[in-house]
């Protein structure tokens, strides 16, 4: 079966009543845990967007605490989950100052990390695209935004 473009899903989905979006959102909610986890962004979470971000952090930071390091190898599977998980996160805010905000402090707690993310290219690889790809989104942002956030760049790099 082939899926439906954006546009032709937004007519159809125009033409319904009330109760049927409602009936379809449960029922995508019950397919995918990443549904359901934006579901739960829109209707809970994105009118506190501090909140989030500060949930999102927290979140970054346990996972973080919890990597095995032991060796690089485990280091770097762990790292790549946990920038997954971030993206994902951001995925569902789609703001850009979420972005920055949350890839700054994952930066954050690489550079913490030990042993050094300097020993090993791999790790310092992702820690280096991670900061150009914040350096791209501040410049999207707004003037004063991008001064703050520049300097917090500068304060980790």
């Amino acid at each position: 079966m082939k899926a439906a473009t954006v546009r032709e899903l937004k007519l159809e989905l125009s033409d319904c009543t009330h109760q049927e979006l409602i009936a379809f959102c449960l029922r995508l909610s019950r397919f995918k845990k990443e549904n359901k986890e934006l579901l739960t962004y829109l209707l809970y979470q994105s009118s506190d967007e501090d909140g989030y971000i500060a949930e999102v952090q927290e979140q970054i930071t346990q996972e973080f605490g919890l990597i095995n390091t032991s060796s690089y190898y485990y280091i770097k599977k762990s790292v790549r989950k946990i920038l997954r998980i971030a993206k994902k996160y951001i995925r569902y805010s789609g703001k850009k100052e979420t972005e920055v905000e949350i890839l700054i402090h994952f930066c954050t707690e690489l550079k913490k990390m030990r042993p050094s993310i300097r020993n090993n290219k791999v790790l310092f690889g992702i820690y280096e695209r991670q900061i150009l790809s914040i350096k791209k989104t501040i410049l999207s942002l707004h003037e004063d935004l991008q001064y703050d956030y520049t300097l917090a760049v500068e304060a980790i790099n």
